[in-house]
């Protein structure tokens, strides 16, 4: 997929954005994957970092970006009668996720936990760190914190530590799987 240079990168002036679909040795292989074949690749960035920075207060620190528009993912479990219900969940940065309400009941499960380091770095493809709502395994929920769609630019993980992605809020509402939540950070 080439950039149309129609299309303008959501940026920030601290941060050099790059066509994400473009460039997709900045990214995991499943973020890769989906932006290949996602109508809204052409208005997702990519931007290189320091992976020091990776963690979302120390980015927002460095590079002057407010908590409101970065977006965090967890990933999270439940069982009902035996079948495992996995979720991730988009908050604005400047949230939590209400994994114990909300979540729970969405998934309608008894009880709802985040699910271990090692197997979601396992199951998605992705670092710890980098795990973001694009490409994401198939069957899995993905949760969108109702408040990102109304930021002009939110930042999310790319998959791997040394960069992140730059996404008109808009778009996530069209992400593979997405479901917009009211409420979902608290």
């Amino acid at each position: 997929m080439t950039h149309d240079d129609r299309v303008t990168l959501p940026s920030f002036p601290t941060l050099t954005s790059l066509p994400a679909a473009d460039h997709p040795t900045l990214v995991a292989p499943p973020v890769a994957a989906v932006l290949a074949g996602w109508a809204g690749a052409s208005e997702v960035a990519v931007v290189e970092i320091d992976p020091d920075l990776a963690d979302t207060a120390a980015m927002s620190e460095a590079f002057d970006i407010p908590m409101t528009a970065s977006g965090n993912c967890v990933v999270v479990s439940g069982a009902r009668a035996g079948e495992e219900r996995i979720a991730a969940c988009v908050v604005r940065a400047d949230t939590r996720a209400d994994v114990n309400t909300l979540v729970r009941k969405m998934l309608d499960v008894r009880k709802c936990s985040f699910l271990p380091m090692d197997r979601a770095v396992a199951e998605t493809g992705m670092e710890y760190g980098g795990i973001t709502p694009v490409g994401l395994p198939e069957g899995w929920r993905v949760l969108v914190h109702e408040a990102l769609l109304e930021e002009p630019v939110v930042v999310l993980g790319s998959g791997v530590r040394r960069s992140k992605l730059l996404v008109p809020g808009r778009l996530l509402a069209d992400l593979p799987g997405a479901e917009v939540v009211a409420g979902l950070g608290r």
